[in-house]
């Protein structure tokens, strides 16, 4: 039963997701919809700095990989990660191989989206990714810029953060990306 009210609760937070417009100047063939259990946002993809990692995350939103996948580590003041669409845990990665650092000169700021990878690996991308709340210069060179945040930053702020006392930024019982489409295939 209580599953139940949770996913009518969830498909109510998505509805009204699903009737707002897309930013008019957007390129809908390399942008990203996700529509959350907090609401909808949208990711212009950077398909000039980051190719090869622009066209994984289409791949894998076509695939429905990234669909009910939490957002498992949230730091507030820094930064919202999510992506693991294998363990939904941070854990995993897709059934594609790594892909190769492609790191750029566009500074970490708020609402940035970067590729994750694995510890000090810098050729170890894969599914997951992360979005700044604030500045992250620290980030600058070390990760590869996929893109940019256009609309629904409001939302990334509302997604529950980790506990104060949480070194890992895992989130106990975290919101999810309900669903993630490209923006060219919404119907």
């Amino acid at each position: 039963m209580i599953r139940i009210f949770a996913l009518v609760a969830a498909l109510f937070c998505v509805v009204p997701a699903i009737a707002q417009t897309l930013p008019a100047d957007l390129d809908k063939a390399n942008a990203i919809v996700i529509d959350t259990t907090k609401g909808r946002i949208v990711i212009k993809l950077r398909t000039d700095i980051a190719p090869q990692h622009a066209e994984r995350i289409k791949q894998l939103a076509r695939e429905g990989f990234y669909n009910n996948v939490p957002f498992h580590r949230v730091m507030d003041g820094f930064m919202a990660q999510t992506g693991d669409g294998q363990n939904f845990n941070g854990t995993g990665g897709s059934k594609y191989p790594n892909l190769k650092q492609e790191f750029s000169n566009v500074p970490f700021k708020r609402g940035i989206v970067g590729m994750a990878r694995r510890g000090d690996s810098v050729d170890s991308a894969n599914s997951q990714f992360f979005i700044m709340f604030a500045d992250g210069s620290s980030l600058n060179g070390q990760y590869t810029v996929i893109g940019e945040v256009v609309s629904g930053m409001d939302v990334v702020d509302k997604l529950k953060k980790a506990s104060a006392g949480s070194a890992s930024g895992t989130v106990t019982d975290p919101d999810k990306m309900v669903k993630v489409q490209v923006a060219s295939d919404i119907k």
